[in-house]
């Protein structure tokens, strides 16, 4: 799953509206930032494998450190606990850390049984949405539009760069997804990881957005 992530980040401002975007869609996002930095260290492996599912090209052959469940529940403690000592926000800690682990819980309607459940186990999950392009799509685009419309009922903008800033992320986003998904797939594995990278500049895109606007609700 990917613009689905987003989806829950904009919807989880109802929820503490103290948190800024762009910590919503950095913990959203968290082990898919954490993924290439392992992907260029050698310590997990992705392949390009054209059929390996109907939607994406990726054969995620090992990733036991960023997606287990095991790891991301202990990475969703550490971001909530974080944001606990810089903020002291109980509330925008629980929200943040939930964030994190609802990225795997996500991913297991999506992935095919790739999914690791402890870092040290042979043992993995997944639903296999992903075997239908149409279903995937719809999905992803119905918690991403929901999320979206969540988070339009809880801002407004304070200026008009509240609106620029929100309704180009938003539609970078969506661009940027359809693009992928019919686009054509990487010529190797080498890029993959450093493109994965240029994902924190949701992150920022995501702090410039609420800047520039408010909670009203």
């Amino acid at each position: 799953m990917f613009i689905g992530h987003f989806g829950a980040a904009f919807a989880a401002k109802k929820i503490d509206k103290c948190v800024s975007l762009g910590t919503l869609i950095a913990a959203s996002q968290f082990i898919d930032l954490l993924w290439p930095v392992f992907l260029i260290l050698g310590i997990e492996k992705v392949k390009i494998d054209p059929g390996n599912t109907a939607f994406t090209p990726l054969n995620f052959i090992h990733y036991p450190f960023s997606h287990s469940f095991f790891s991301v529940l202990i990475w969703g403690i550490l971001f909530g606990g974080v944001y606990y000592l810089l903020k002291k926000n109980l509330r925008g800690a629980i929200v943040t850390g939930s964030l994190v682990i609802s990225h795997w819980i996500l991913d297991l309607l999506t992935h095919r049984p790739d999914l690791p459940i402890f870092p040290w186990s042979e043992t993995k999950a997944g639903l296999g949405l992903w075997n239908s392009v149409l279903a995937t799509l719809c999905l992803e685009t119905g918690i991403f539009i929901a999320g979206v419309w969540i988070y339009l009922k809880t801002t407004r903008k304070k200026n008009n760069k509240g609106g620029f800033t929100l309704y180009s992320l938003v539609s970078f986003l969506l661009i940027s997804y359809l693009m992928n998904v019919f686009g054509p797939p990487p010529t190797s594995e080498e890029p993959i990881a450093y493109v994965t990278l240029s994902m924190w500049l949701f992150v920022l895109w995501g702090y410039w957005t609420d800047r520039n606007r408010e909670s009203f609700e």
